[in-house]
């Protein structure tokens, strides 16, 4: 019998999920609903007993030895969206100097940015929480900015929110690629796997690799998840707590998961959202993370035809790849020149699924494509390859974070077969393989121990997620002495704080102080 697509599937979950939204809860082997519906209480009735208070510690009173300046009218003119009116913020900036590699402390040292974000007027010791992004979701300092104007009002009553510039962005952005290199592999034709193409691409990803070797001083392997998770506990220090609370999304919860497993004693009320699998290195990371982007856009699709107007028509999977093809022989190019190639389209459309409050965005910024206009893609491009964009820091850390490195060959082969399992993204993911290959090897082992002595760690995964599959989050759960698993039914990466079923456990959790019952299933 033949097999349907995995994004079909994880599409009809989430539809069939939907439709259970309105059943009554009972006995049932099935995980515990939170909440249903978007309609809530302040804490949710089904919500389990917390557990005895000692297992989380209260929230520890800040003492900074970091000097911060008043930074909130620069900042907030860069945030995406405008702070709701429901509350007004206050912005601090400084500095944290950090040894450039944790491991051999003598060799110079790195300055990330800080912010620090709270209610106007809050006072300067409020108990901090380290909010720490997804290289792919401009994880700069200013990501605790953004989180301020989502999350309740009575969680900045309760914490000041703090920033960490990851290495490789904000002010340690890392801007080193030759820019015909770089937009060689962000171009590669993703259904093109001959072996001279993929010679091309080989050299030019040894482009990068050398003159990035240079412009660091061979420091190219300081930018890693790794390293975060050892400035996480400089910060720590650094803001006078003896246990930090946090935050972290994708690759940022993996910094806090390796924090955790190395210093469980200094771990406060944490959250890890959406983790990829920590014992996954490649191709095995690459295959599952393309299987989750085609569920992601999967998602993305029914979100769209459910609209009353769907700017991709009936069927956004054939509007997608008849775009794809169509840019494959002829790209269309902007006012200042810059083409938008179907690598270039694929790559925008990966990086805005992970962001689902954007996908009307970018489904027009599709169709305007399709109608011959690229300036909305591109515009949605620039921040990730464009002067300071993100692709180089992601570059480093994705290729620093694992051990194996692929022959042209074994690529190539790759290519061809996730061409047919993952029609929309196959191509791209190997040619991140392939932009890896030259890449320095002897990274860091997958992590060890359980973070035994850590309080609770709540960790949550989503159905859709183009970062990782759901499974690799329930894989970070399994590793950790003290986790509690929730899942959510929904897409993009990190849940929180997407929907009130996840708000409200996780805000429980990180105020009140109450531990969910692991297993806990949140619907979209």
């Amino acid at each position: 019998m033949a097999r349907a697509p995995r994004h079909a599937v994880v599409a009809a979950l989430l539809c069939m999920a939907a439709l259970l939204g309105g059943c009554t809860v009972g006995p049932s082997a099935r995980p515990p609903v939170a909440v249903r519906g978007e309609s809530v209480p302040a804490r949710p009735t089904q919500q389990p007993l917390p557990e005895p208070a000692p297992e989380l510690p209260a929230p520890q009173s800040q003492r900074a030895t970091i000097p911060f300046f008043e930074c909130t009218e620069d900042t907030l003119v860069t945030l995406p969206t405008p702070i709701p009116p429901d509350r007004t913020i206050q912005v601090q900036c400084g500095e944290l100097t950090v040894p450039a590699d944790p491991d051999q402390p003598g060799q110079g040292v790195v300055t990330l940015g800080v912010l620090r974000v709270s209610a106007a007027g809050a006072p300067a010791d409020r108990p901090p929480l380290l909010v720490l992004g997804d290289t792919t979701r401009d994880p700069a300092a200013r990501q605790a900015a953004i989180l301020a104007g989502q999350v309740s009002p009575a969680l900045l009553e309760h914490y000041t929110l703090i920033g960490l510039d990851r290495r490789g962005a904000g002010s340690d952005i890392l801007d080193c690629a030759p820019d015909d290199a770089r937009a060689a592999i962000v171009d590669a034709d993703p259904a093109s796997a001959s072996e001279s193409a993929m010679g091309v691409l080989l050299e030019q990803a040894r482009a990068i690799v050398q003159e990035c070797n240079l412009t660091l001083d061979g420091g190219l392997g300081i930018y890693r998840t790794a390293a975060t998770a050892a400035d996480v506990d400089l910060l720590r220090a650094a803001l006078g707590v003896d246990r930090l609370s946090a935050v972290g999304v994708g690759d940022g919860a993996a910094a806090l998961a390796q924090w955790a497993r190395s210093a469980p004693r200094s771990v406060g009320r944490l959250v890890l959202d959406g983790p990829p699998n920590p014992t996954l290195d490649e191709p095995d990371l690459s295959d599952s993370r393309a299987a989750a982007a085609e569920a992601t856009f999967g998602a993305f699709s029914v979100a769209c035809t459910a609209q009353p107007t769907c700017p991709l028509g009936a069927d956004p999977r054939a509007a997608v790849t008849a775009l794809v093809a169509q840019l494959r022989g002829r790209p269309l190019v902007g006012e200042d020149g810059t083409r938008l190639t179907a690598g270039a389209a694929l790559t925008t459309l990966l990086t805005g699924l992970g962001e689902p409050r954007t996908w009307p965005a970018l489904a027009s910024a599709l169709a305007a494509a399709e109608a011959g206009d690229p300036a909305p893609m591109l515009t949605l491009l620039a921040p990730v390859v464009g002067p300071r964009g993100r692709y180089d820091g992601m570059l480093a850390t994705s290729c620093n974070d694992t051990r194996r490195r692929l022959a042209p060959g074994e690529i190539g082969a790759l290519a061809q077969r996730w061409r047919t399992s993952y029609p929309m993204f196959g191509g791209v993911f190997a040619a991140r393989l392939l932009a890896c290959a030259p890449w320095p090897t002897g990274g860091p082992p997958p992590p060890s121990g359980q973070a035994d002595g850590a309080p609770p760690i709540l960790v949550i995964g989503t159905a859709a997620d183009p970062r990782g599959p759901l499974d690799g989050s329930r894989r970070t759960a399994d590793s950790l002495a003290t986790a509690r698993f929730l899942s959510w039914q929904g897409a993009g990466t990190g849940a929180y704080p997407r929907t009130s079923c996840v708000s409200t456990v996780v805000e429980a959790m990180l105020i009140d102080g109450m531990v969910p019952e692991s297993g806990t299933l949140c619907p979209p």
